[in-house]
């Protein structure tokens, strides 16, 4: 079905551009107008076929096993830089968020469509504000310690990882639930 959608999108595309340098001062409004609705018609084949994706019950319990392992090590990995951030030179802090974190909230991104369609909007606010603040304060302290502000990349990371890991105590318990 995908490629049905994205088949229609990408020929409706490419006759409405066909059509529009047909005529250099008018356009043929009732053929345009046709091939405007074969484009919509992609699209709401594409997203159907999105959300069945989606919803289909082994990508759920997979993606929210990926989500929880990758909010597991996130948490592991900011406290170990937290931990460890007395003893690291500022400079050294970027890479290393760069290298053991930002793989895991890349994969947590990937999946987090399917806490919508696992439990609900509401559950999919709260835990994505608690990450979205979690994420916020991690690119704070990167930037911070880029500029050589050890003492405010200290402030950050600690509230970072108090968001990831309310975000992570909000997924555990609902896949528990």
């Amino acid at each position: 079905m995908k490629r049905i959608g994205l088949a229609l999108i990408s020929a409706a595309f490419l006759a409405g551009a066909y059509l529009s340098v047909l005529d250099p001062v008018e356009i043929a409004w009732m053929p345009f107008v046709m091939v405007l609705a074969t484009g919509f018609v992609g699209v709401a084949i594409l997203r159907r076929a999105q959300g069945a994706d989606a919803n289909a019950t082994e990508r759920i319990e997979s993606d929210t096993q990926t989500m929880q392992s990758s909010l597991a090590r996130i948490v592991e990995e900011v406290g170990k830089l937290s931990t460890g951030l007395p003893e690291m030179s500022v400079y050294d802090l970027p890479p290393a968020i760069d290298k053991q974190v930002v793989p895991h909230l890349n994969l947590f991104v990937a999946s987090r469509d399917t806490l919508k369609h696992a439990y609900g909007l509401q559950a999919f606010a709260d835990i994505m504000t608690c990450y979205a603040g979690g994420e916020r304060y991690l690119n704070r302290v990167w930037s911070c310690s880029v500029d050589g502000y050890i003492d405010e990349a200290a402030a950050y990371l600690p509230r970072s990882l108090e968001q990831f890991k309310l975000a992570k105590t909000q997924l555990d318990q609902l896949a528990t639930a």
